[in-house]
């Protein structure tokens, strides 16, 4: 009987400007295999992607961050939460790795994170795979438009995005919009709850919930980036996120024609419930995008 090749995955860590960053590293066959930043979304953290890289590891270098306030990664002391902060972070990542060309999967807050990436260095991107990260204003939900209007000095402002930080909210972005509730392991909201649990971890949240604004707002410039450099892209998506419905998918073929687009009957968290289906796509997009 013949065995499936299982990837070696190793757990590091490294110093970025006093931030130790913790990270996910699938080790390939081939010392030339393309390479997938994947980059976690909120409330999760890399671990998000563990199934996937045991999927595609063997094959492909896959490397997985945590952000400052997520996950195993630790923060020093009055660390700012912003976006632009977390995407300073992820660059000085970058570096420290010396990756200079990459695919990049953008889910969630990976989005805002990647495309200020992208903005800043064009040349390390060799391709994008989109999993509900939006980057159109037609991809809020009402729901997240009012999320994205909250601010600081509004009364129950604070309390309405720590509502989100409890069991119950991190649980409901697993399951709404899930097809089937077999195929969804409770480890991912027990884990993000835990890390949500930790001391300075809520206030992180919350301050990152107050900037996410500033991410709309450079909507127009993350689309003028795409039709300016027009990555090969893939788009993955569960047309039933909460946050970020279908709208936001097709919106991306507006300055991405040739994007080829994918449409799964299932929530945020598309991965839980779809990975046999989403897997072998990003792995044929992977060897057509790496030249």
């Amino acid at each position: 009987m013949s065995f499936p090749v299982v990837p070696r995955i190793v757990h590091r860590r490294v110093d970025v400007d006093g931030v130790e960053v913790f990270y996910r590293e699938s080790v390939p066959e081939r010392a030339d295999a393309p390479v997938l930043l994947l980059l976690h979304g909120f409330p999760s953290a890399s671990h998000q992607f563990r199934r996937l890289m045991d999927a595609l590891g063997s094959h492909y270098r896959l490397i997985a961050p945590d952000y400052p306030g997520f996950g195993h990664t630790r923060a020093p002391e009055g660390f700012v939460y912003s976006f632009d902060r977390l995407a300073d972070v992820t660059e000085g990542f970058v570096r420290e790795l010396g990756l200079s060309r990459f695919v990049m999967y953008v889910f969630d807050f990976g989005a805002p994170v990647g495309f200020r990436l992208a903005e800043r260095h064009p040349e390390w991107i060799a391709g994008l795979v989109v999993q509900n990260g939006n980057a159109y204003e037609e991809g809020l939900s009402q729901g997240a438009r009012d999320f994205v209007a909250l601010r600081p000095e509004a009364e129950g402002a604070e309390e309405a995005i720590r509502g989100l930080l409890t069991l119950e909210g991190t649980r409901g972005q697993y399951e709404t919009g899930l097809g089937d509730p077999e195929l969804l392991a409770p480890d991912g909201w027990t884990l993000d709850q835990h890390f949500l649990d930790l001391p300075g971890r809520k206030e992180a949240q919350v301050a990152l919930a107050f900037d996410y604004h500033s991410n709309v707002e450079r909507y127009p410039a993350w689309q003028a980036w795409l039709r300016a450099h027009r990555p090969a892209a893939l788009i993955v998506w569960g047309r039933d996120d909460l946050f970020f419905p279908e709208p936001g998918a097709r919106a991306y073929l507006r300055d991405l024609p040739d994007a080829e687009l994918h449409l799964f009957d299932t929530g945020h968290f598309a991965l839980e419930e779809k990975l046999p289906e989403i897997a072998p796509l990003i792995a044929d997009f992977l060897d057509r995008s790496w030249k």
